[in-house]
C-alpha cells in the first residue's frame, strides 16, 4: 500500500498516536520532525550538529536545517513507498520545501489531514500528558503560547491545502479507536 500523508492540529489533537495508528494499518512509515531531530543529533550529522548548537542557544531549528533533515529521511527506503509525516510543514516555507522535494521524485501528497478538538479539551488533554509524563515542559503557559504559535503560522497551512483539494478534516475527540476509523473512512480511495 503507498500512501502520502501530512498530519496536522494542534499539540494535544492525538497526531502523533494516530499517526502511529495510521502507518500500522497504511504500512507506511510515521515521521515527526521531533525524531528526526534526535536522530540526527544522535548520530552526529552535520546537520544534527548544527541544529543541537541552535537548540542548546534555545533558538528555533531554522527552515533550511528542518527541511535538509526531512528532505533526506524522505529518501531513507523505509519511505519508498509512501509516509506520514508528523509536525511537517509548519509554515508556508516548508510548504515549498516540501512540493520541490515530492516534485523531484515525481510524487505528490495524496492528503493532509486536519486533526481537530477544540481549546478546552486540548487544555485538558496536555494538562493530563504533563502530569502522567512528568513534563516540566507543559506548564499552562507554555501549552497556551504552543497553541497561540500554531494558530498563527499553521493552521492557516490547511487553507492553501485545502485549495489543493487535498485537506480531509477529521474529529479528533473520542475513544482512540473511533478516531483511527474516522480517519481511514475520510482518506477513503486517497490511499492505497
Amino acid at each position: 500500500m503507498s500512501a502520502r500523508l501530512v498530519i496536522m492540529g494542534p499539540q494535544g489533537s492525538g497526531k502523533g498516536t494516530q499517526a502511529a495508528r495510521l502507518s500500522q494499518r497504511l504500512g507506511v512509515p510515521a515521521i515527526s520532525t521531533g525524531d528526526i531531530f534526535r536522530a540526527n543529533v544522535k548520530g552526529g550529522t552535520e546537520l544534527g550538529n548544527q541544529a543541537k548548537a541552535i537548540m542548546d542557544a534555545g533558538d528555533l531549528v531554522p527552515d533550511s536545517i528542518t527541511n535538509a533533515m526531512v528532505r533526506d529521511r524522505l529518501a531513507e527506503p523505509d519511505a519508498a513507498e509512501g509516509f506520514i509525516l508528523d509536525g511537517y510543514p509548519r509554515n508556508a516555507a516548508q510548504v515549498q520545501a516540501l512540493d520541490a522535494v515530492l516534485a523531484e521524485r515525481g510524487e505528490t501528497l495524496d492528503a493532509v489531514i486536519e486533526l481537530g478538538a477544540d481549546r478546552e479539551e486540548l487544555l485538558n488533554r496536555l494538562a493530563g500528558r504533563a502530569a502522567a509524563e512528568g513534563r516540566t515542559d507543559d506548564t499552562a503557559e507554555a501549552i497556551s503560547r504552543r497553541l497561540a504559535i500554531y494558530a498563527e503560522h499553521t493552521a492557516p497551512l490547511t487553507g492553501a491545502y485545502a485549495q489543493r483539494d487535498l485537506l480531509v478534516t477529521v474529529d479528533g475527540i473520542g475513544d482512540i479507536d473511533e478516531v483511527t476509523e474516522r480517519l481511514m473512512s475520510a482518506l477513503g480511495s486517497r490511499v492505497g
